[in-house]
Order: C-alpha cells, then structure tokens, then sequence
C-alpha cells in the first residue's frame, strides 16, 4: 500500500508495503551508521522488520528508498516508534519530520494511549510532530539496557 496523501517534499513518496522494503539497504544504515543499532545482524533485522509496521520512503523517479522507519505496537493500547532513519545524501530536506509525522499519522486512527521512542540527539525531529519528554520518566522501567 502506498500512502501518497502523506504531506512528504515534492519527488517522494510513503509507503507501508513491507515487500517493497529494500531491507539489505535499512540493514546496511542500521547495523554501519545509526549509533543505536551499530553491528545488528541482519537475521535479526530482518526479524525486526517482520515483527513490524514499517515505513519506507521512496524517491519516485528512481524508486530507491531513502528513508526507513518502523513501529512496534499491539495497534490498540501502545507503540513504540525506532529505528528512524534518512539517508544521508538527502538529510536537510524535511524528510525526517515528514516521514515521522505520517507515522503519527498512520497510527492516529487506533487510538492508541501512548507512543513512545528514544533518541540521543534528533529530539528537535519529534518535537516538531508533537513529541515531547517524558513528565514522569521515573515512573518508567526497562528490562535490558542494550
């Protein structure tokens, strides 16, 4: 399924078809270049991909995926929004926010109470789609801290 009425910059697209993932390519991004999930190995990728709702974002003329997203979530109560990321050859061209404003967009429909993420260093990328801190992060425990 391709979600084109997603407000993204002119020549990209959305879409949540996993089957169009490129996932050697998110793999590649993931597992080199994003500090959270640097030497991932790809079984365990791909795992993550299929236990997901992904995002891709595509450019149109060349169909490459240029940025990838996905959301853990029970589709009712709770999500957890991880592994945002934009290639670099097109970062500074809106797409982070636009990719993760329709995420929060995709997911509005269920209701859900709560989605959450973590990041070290784009909290200005989620507040600009409504993220913010948590009020009460000591009320919030983890189980692992890899």
């Amino acid at each position: 399924m391709t979600d084109t009425h997603r407000a993204l910059p002119d020549g990209y697209e959305l879409s949540t078809d996993p089957a169009r993932l490129d996932a050697e390519r998110v793999h590649r991004w993931l597992s080199t270049d994003a500090y959270w999930a640097l030497d991932r190995p790809r079984e365990k990728q791909d795992r993550a991909i299929a236990g997901s709702l992904n995002f891709g974002v595509y450019d149109v003329v060349s169909g490459d995926q240029i940025a990838y997203a996905r959301v853990v979530t029970d589709r009712a109560t709770f999500a957890w929004l991880c592994d945002v990321y934009v290639d670099r050859a097109v970062r500074g061209k809106g797409l982070g926010s636009a990719l993760v404003a329709a995420v929060r967009d995709h997911l509005e429909p269920y209701g859900l109470r709560r989605v959450l993420l973590g990041t070290a260093d784009a909290h200005g990328v989620y507040e600009k789609v409504g993220f913010k801190a948590l009020e009460a992060p000591g009320n919030w425990m983890a189980l692992g801290m890899q």
